[in-house]
């Protein structure tokens, strides 16, 4: 258990009937708990608002860690999109809470969530600073030749249809890992980052900037992941609607919640299962596993292009750190194109630290890279 009077920073992570949570001592940033709160609001559930399950965190904490209230100077909640206006993490107050409502749009599926999460803990703490980090605020370094879409230029003025790219937390976490790893400036290196988990995304890092990412305006852009589509044929969308004679929402629920791994292998969204399926003979099985690996390779490539090679690829998350095979594969013949062979990495993601970390920096109470 920590000191008694230990300074603590709370990460929030809120879905829209869970609340991940987990707590770092800091300066130190030393993990001291975490947990989550599943099946919010449902019927049978005790906890039925984020407010009540915000109220249990902070009870479980003091009961099993030891920390009350007056330890906690700092909350980081997670914020999935920031849009164009948040370039950075921000301490909360009226007009962010307004500027996150106004991206719900945006994150119909995420950002009312997190909100919900965010005006929990200014309830119940209400004298602590409380910091939204947005999965998109990384991304803004893409110049507008890499996110603008070839759409008549009024709609982007209008209804900023743009790429904004995700997982922007995850994917300068490992590059951060990365370049203390090589012992060498962030600012000096190339990276490609590769977030591999049921969602799915690579990113290109030029001296600590991104510069293009795979995730478009949604996280529905780019790789095939565990339930999504990735990259299509927008013609594909018309036609759908057309001669099945679905609705928006269906072809909606087909491209994110239907597809990717779990569309083609017909078994799962979970890789584990898909492989040993394959491992048995099943075709189809396969041919999702050949169809993810082939897609990341293409972007591996894409990116070492726009870069100009690069130093090191690094793989990250679920299926980044645990499928050896898959990095094997996705690398095998990246040295044959470029004469300086990048540098293979697999870092596990730490987004909560690095959500910490941001907090404290903003808040002034410490600064740690």
């Amino acid at each position: 258990m920590p000191n008694r009077n230990s300074k603590t920073v709370l990460v929030i992570n809120c879905g829209s009937s869970s609340l991940k949570y987990q707590i770092f001592e800091v300066p130190k940033f030393r993990e001291i708990y975490k947990g989550v709160v599943n099946h919010i609001g449902e019927i049978d559930s005790t906890v039925k608002t984020h407010q009540d399950a915000i109220i249990a965190v902070l009870g479980e904490l003091e009961e099993k860690a030891g920390i009350r209230k007056e330890n906690i100077v700092g909350v980081g909640h997670r914020v999935v999109h920031g849009g164009e206006e948040f370039k950075e993490p921000v301490v909360i107050d009226k007009a962010v809470i307004s500027g996150i409502k106004e991206k719900i749009e945006l994150a119909p599926l995420h950002n009312p969530a997190n909100l919900e999460g965010i005006m929990a803990c200014l309830q119940s703490l209400p004298e602590v600073k409380q910091v939204a980090v947005f999965d998109t605020a990384f991304h803004h370094t893409i110049p507008e030749y890499a996110y603008m879409y070839a759409l008549p230029y009024e709609l982007y003025k209008k209804y900023r249809l743009r790429k904004y790219g995700f997982h922007g937390t995850s994917h300068a976490y490992v590059a951060e890992k990365a370049a203390e790893k090589m012992g060498k400036p962030l600012d000096k290196l190339k990276l490609i980052t590769v977030h591999l988990g049921n969602g799915s995304s690579i990113s290109a890092i030029d001296a600590g900037k991104c510069v293009d990412t795979s995730m478009g305006f949604t996280p529905l852009e780019g790789l095939m992941m565990g339930t999504r589509s990735g990259d299509l044929d927008p013609a594909l969308v018309l036609y759908i609607i057309n001669h099945l004679h679905l609705s928006p929402h269906k072809v909606d629920m087909i491209l994110n919640k239907e597809s990717g791994l779990l569309g083609v292998s017909g078994i799962s969204n979970d890789v584990r299962g898909i492989c040993k399926a394959q491992d048995k003979g099943n075709a189809r099985a396969k041919l999702a596993i050949d169809m993810f690996l082939y897609r990341i390779k293409k972007y591996i490539g894409s990116y070492m292009y726009v870069l100009g090679g690069a130093d090191a690829i690094v793989f990250t998350a679920g299926i980044g750190e645990n499928k050896p095979e898959f990095v094997k594969e996705s690398t095998k013949d990246v040295g044959k194109i470029f004469k300086k062979k990048p540098k293979v990495m697999v870092i596990p993601t730490n987004e909560e630290l690095k959500i910490a970390v941001e907090t404290c920096n903003k808040i002034g109470l410490c600064v740690q890279g």
